[in-house]
């Protein structure tokens, strides 16, 4: 039997070693402990895999995001297991791991409790302990069916190769590509099967590497995300490489959870989504209305700074528009289904407004004089969202997008595209988002129209302007819509989430498909190119996470109430309208607590509502022409000159100060 010769791959280190043969992954890293797996050509291994020679090995460690989806992977399976062993008649669906966690879907004969999950989690504990072994087996597909008869689901599953291995809801259904594999939960001191599953791997070596997990809810779930067919029982867990680990994003949970949006927009009385008017269809309240106006004000004064022209369209329009455009073919089931009018003309709600800007551009002869021409309107669109994937204000089926549309020469393009771009990241940093980074989108081989030359100029423009912004730049491999590659905005919260803001896309196919021109200087006819950007993607959207980032305590500028004015006795009522009529003259937004209520409870009042500031009057503050100046966070100034107040409140709101 002869040595095998082997790369140990440590970035930026290589060792060469010899081997002998049968010698595993797990022999090649022993003694460390962080291992969990192996790349192995690119390939991710189980550590029990037998090196081959020539083989270039490189180490999985479990913090890595590989090592964290085999550990959260195996958790899956443990929690399955555990799920048939308390419920024998238990049908298995899918268990794949996701950001943070993982989860696994079974057929149930009735929903779980959450007494279910203690006693779930109990048994996941146990089997933790025993240490079993995760063993990995290449099967037949007819011996992969005869072993798993009883499993209805996977039953559906092997065969299936590619795409089809995928559920609606891009869930990977871990049957693999080319072989299909079952992995074998073996005791560890007997090596007697305790469980089994349908799985493509790769997992830990034994249960007892999982160093700390808890289960986190039930939901009903379809199977393979497909509304068609059989609602099963979802379980969601997260898994962690440590005690601390999990703490701290059990901890982190809690405050998201204190920042929900939606608990924020009842709690503060700024929208709400009724069950008469539809899911995904919000409605603002008089506060939430403020802030929105103020938002969208803010922006309309920046944009025509910036030299953008506000144009209105309608909601809904006929449906050759949009197979001019080329949505029908490719975004039909993104859109809600037709109305037939005007004796049977298809019309739709719009999903999206750069078909009709584009009619506005065509409507009359264009020069090369008027380019660029930078359109721009908060426009409303409706996109018919599965119920599974609408979430209150950041997933909805009808919102008001901030869309601008660009049409300049091939030769603007390059200088608009890196304006644009630093005009984007200013304006976001004035509603207080400062942490970002950029991702480029490119073509996708399967779903794009125009000509690979059209891509690749504006692809390597698109890169361009993102470089010169200093900013990491992270690529989204065939993540572009079908008409061009696109630079999105990734901002991160006050709490470290990262949500997509602005998005800039180039388009060559458009103008082609709308037959725009322009005149230019030598009196030919030549094509604009388009650029599509949505600053924050939609009102609501921004909205939502602006309200979680400022957990409800929005600066002053965009606080629905600035000022609540508080006096000792209703006596004092008079002299703090005198205060409010000042800071109403100034355009502050103020309000006076005239309630029963005693004056602490109206202090409380007012840092519930998350209010910027409290000014608080009594005798001795009248007398003196003063007050008291109370801030949100509980510092107080006391005997300040009205005049004084209202200076720092106004300088506040007009500064934009993020407090």
């Amino acid at each position: 039997m002869s040595d095998a010769r082997v790369i140990i791959k440590r970035d930026p280190e290589r060792e060469e070693r010899l081997v002998a043969t049968g010698t595993t992954a797990a022999d090649l890293f022993d003694g460390d402990r962080s291992v969990v797996a192996a790349r192995v050509g690119g390939q991710l291994k189980d550590l029990a895999y037998v090196v081959a020679d020539g083989d270039e090995v490189e180490p999985v460690p479990m913090d890595s995001e590989d090592g964290l989806n085999i550990l959260r992977h195996s958790a899956a399976h443990v929690m399955a297991q555990a799920v048939q062993e308390l419920f024998p008649d238990a049908k298995l669906g899918i268990g794949p791991p996701i950001k943070d966690g993982f989860y696994y879907d079974f057929d149930v004969e009735t929903p779980f409790h959450p007494d279910d999950l203690k006693r779930i989690e109990k048994k996941m504990q146990e089997i933790i302990k025993q240490g079993q072994r995760f063993s990995r087996r290449v099967v037949a597909d007819d011996e992969a069916r005869a072993e798993l008869s009883g499993e209805p689901y996977k039953l559906e599953l092997i065969g299936l190769k590619g795409s089809d291995a995928t559920s609606d809801d891009g869930a990977n259904v871990e049957v693999g590509g080319g072989e299909l594999t079952i992995y074998d939960n073996l005791d560890a001191k007997t090596g007697e099967l305790c469980w089994k599953d349908l799985c493509r791997g790769p997992h830990l070596p034994t249960t007892r590497n999982i160093p700390a997990f808890k289960l986190m809810r039930s939901a009903a779930a379809y199977w393979r995300g497909s509304e068609k067919n059989k609602q099963l029982q979802r379980l969601y867990g997260t898994a962690w490489p440590s005690r601390d680990a999990l703490k701290a994003h059990l901890t982190f949970l809690e405050e998201a959870e204190k920042r929900d949006h939606r608990k924020l927009g009842s709690e503060l009385d700024l929208f709400s989504i009724p069950e008469e008017i539809g899911s995904g269809l919000a409605v603002f309240h008089p506060k939430g209305g403020i802030i929105r106006r103020v938002m969208e004000d803010y922006s309309r004064r920046r944009h025509e700074e910036a030299g953008y022209e506000f144009v209105y369209t309608p909601h809904a329009t006929k449906g050759k528009l949009f197979e001019v455009s080329g949505h029908l073919d490719w975004y039909a089931d993104g859109m809600y289904p037709p109305m037939q009018l005007d004796e049977g003309v298809d019309y739709y709600l719009k999903p999206m407004n750069c078909p009709m800007h584009n009619l506005i551009y065509r409507a009359r002869g264009r020069s090369y004089r008027e380019l660029p021409l930078r359109f721009f309107e908060f426009g409303t669109v409706y996109r018919y969202e599965k119920s599974g994937v609408v979430h209150g204000l950041t997933r909805a089926r009808g919102f008001t997008q901030d869309d601008a549309h660009i049409y300049c020469t091939k030769e603007q393009m390059p200088g608009e595209l890196d304006s644009l771009l630093t005009f984007v990241l200013n304006l976001l940093r004035d509603y207080g988002l400062d942490d970002f980074y950029l991702e480029l989108s490119t073509k996708d081989p399967e779903k794009f129209v125009g000509s690979d030359e059209d891509w690749e100029e504006a692809t390597t423009l698109l890169r361009a302007a993102a470089e010169k912004q200093g900013l990491d730049l992270v690529l989204d491999p065939a993540g572009a819509a079908f008409y061009g590659p696109k630079i999105s905005v990734q901002a991160k919260d006050a709490i470290g989430r990262t949500w997509q803001m602005s998005t800039i896309q180039v388009d060559f196919q458009m103008p082609q498909l709308f037959d725009m021109e322009y005149q230019g200087s030598d009196g030919n006819r030549s094509r604009p190119v388009m650029i599509h950007r949505a600053l924050f993607g939609s009102i609501e959207r921004f909205f939502a996470v602006l309200l979680e980032h400022y957990a409800g305590a929005f600066p002053a500028w965009l606080a629905p109430v600035q000022v609540v004015g508080i006096p000792i006795t209703d006596a004092h009522i008079p002299y703090l309208q005198e205060v409010a009529a000042k800071l109403r003259a100034k355009g502050v937004r103020v309000e006076i607590d005239t309630a029963d209520d005693r004056m602490q409870k109206k202090i409380r009042n007012a840092q519930k509502s998350k209010v910027p500031y409290m000014l608080l009057a009594g005798d001795e503050d009248a007398s003196n022409g003063a007050v008291s100046f109370r801030y949100r966070n509980g510092e107080q100034k006391n005997g300040v000159p009205v005049d004084e107040a209202v200076a720092e409140i106004v300088k506040a709101v007009e500064d934009r100060v993020q407090v």
